[in-house]
């Protein structure tokens, strides 16, 4: 359920009209709803509770916008961050420093220098290489570093190659058969203490089964490690729950995972740890578009070419991913187009082919679910600038990230002398 609908035949999130906020803000303007924030979060820390002991951390690279992390501290969720920047933003947010978990692939020396004077509260360590550094910075300094050691299942998440991260040919994580010589030879270091274990299959997950086989793997793992004489008492499962993008699409819900958890990790007697980035805020957010013309050409379907472009947002031309469009106000009418930005590249496509509402010059559209993974992950190709961000709370809306400007982007760089 997300708060963007047609009311009086026009599209508004909560009670504003897109109109008012294209009016004020322009276009192409990302509009997030706080209520379907809000509403997420709670959702998803509800379906968690019935489990014993639990930490719920969000997955910061969906969604980094200061105004989103503030809601997610308010509703009690900590940080999954992979990089100093996204730890600084989730500090700045007001998230206590002991409920963020750096995870990452490539922490980097002055990364884990400033995780341990934040005093975070865990770091996931994805190889013996990398906890061997940090156990040195850290005592060191006379400190010691929460660690779990992240383990690659070898299980495919049956999602698209590119998010997919528990296979044995991803760059994440220890083999799982090797984690066991692993943890034992880092809990014997100084400067971390080893307490427990982290796993994270990939993004975007429509069915439960890929879990479930993970977290056995995981469950066997803590057990063996246990009867090694290690300490193991919390376990990392990480996030991925997918959400639809397509109208009539269906996931497994927060409660149906959650029962899922409760079945797979009977037992453990650990802290489950979860890291939900897409599920709280994918359909929290749309990109809001202007077209700037139809083009008639010699295909059967036009081209209906609109201000926002893949550097504003990227999954349909990374991924080939999916976005609803809409017009902001419908006519009724409809159409078969191709759905395209102006960028100089064919890949500036958001869709082809699609059947659409109606719509002309000036119209506004847009493409929903896309507060996930949109503009954090913009650019400024071709040089456009950066997109702005906007929040929507009952009939009042705020600039929470203000546009960039090309001049803005230009005017930090230099041309030396010697080009004079």
């Amino acid at each position: 359920m997300d708060h963007f609908e047609l009311r009086n035949g026009v599209l508004h999130a909560e009670d504003v009209p897109l109109t008012a906020i294209a009016d004020a803000v322009g276009t192409p303007v990302y509009v997030y709803s706080r209520a379907t924030l809000e509403r997420h979060a709670r959702v998803f820390r509800d379906a968690l509770s019935i489990l014993p002991r639990v930490h719920i951390a969000f997955a910061i690279k969906a969604n980094p916008n200061l105004a989103v992390l503030r809601i997610m501290k308010r509703e009690g969720l900590g940080a999954d961050v992979v990089s100093a920047g996204e730890m600084a933003r989730a500090l700045a947010a007001g998230m206590p420093a002991e409920d963020i978990v750096f995870s990452g692939v490539g922490k980097q020396h002055h990364e884990m220098i400033a995780g341990l004077e934040a005093g975070i509260g865990q770091f996931n360590l994805e190889s013996e290489e990398e906890g061997e550094e940090l156990a040195a910075i850290a005592a060191a300094r006379g400190l010691t570093a929460n660690c779990a050691l992240r383990v690659n299942p070898d299980v495919d998440a049956r999602t698209h190659a590119k998010i997919s991260t528990g296979k044995a040919e991803n760059k994440f994580g220890v083999p799982i058969d090797r984690a066991a010589g692993i943890y034992a030879r880092l809990a014997a270091l100084p400067g971390i203490n080893m307490r427990g274990v982290a796993v994270h299959i990939g993004s975007q997950l429509s069915e439960l089964e890929p879990f479930e086989q993970a977290f056995a793997k995981v469950g066997d793992l803590i057990a063996e490690l246990r009867a090694n004489g290690q300490t193991v008492t919390h376990a990392d499962l990480g996030g991925g729950l997918g959400v639809p993008y397509k109208a009539g699409e269906t996931f497994p819900s927060p409660e149906e995972y959650a029962a899922m958890v409760a079945r797979a990790t009977e037992g453990w007697d650990v802290t489950l740890m979860f890291e939900p980035g897409r599920v709280i805020c994918g359909n929290a957010g749309v990109l809001l578009t202007r077209v700037v013309r139809v083009k008639r050409s010699s295909n059967k379907a036009p081209f209906v070419i609109v201000d926002a472009a893949m550097n504003d947002l990227a999954r349909p031309a990374m991924y080939g991913a999916w976005h609803d469009f809409d017009a902001v106000q419908p006519s009724g009418d409809r159409m078969t187009a191709h759905i395209v930005g102006p960028i100089c590249e064919t890949g500036d496509t958001f869709a082809m082919d699609r059947e659409c509402d109606a719509l002309v010059a000036g119209d506004l559209a847009v493409f929903r679910t896309a507060g996930a993974y949109g503009a954090t992950m913009a650019s400024s190709y071709n040089s456009r600038g950066f997109v702005a961000e906007v929040m929507v709370d009952g009939d009042k809306f705020a600039v929470v990230a203000d546009r960039i400007l090309p001049e803005a982007i230009s005017s930090a760089e230099r041309v030396p002398d010697w080009l004079e």
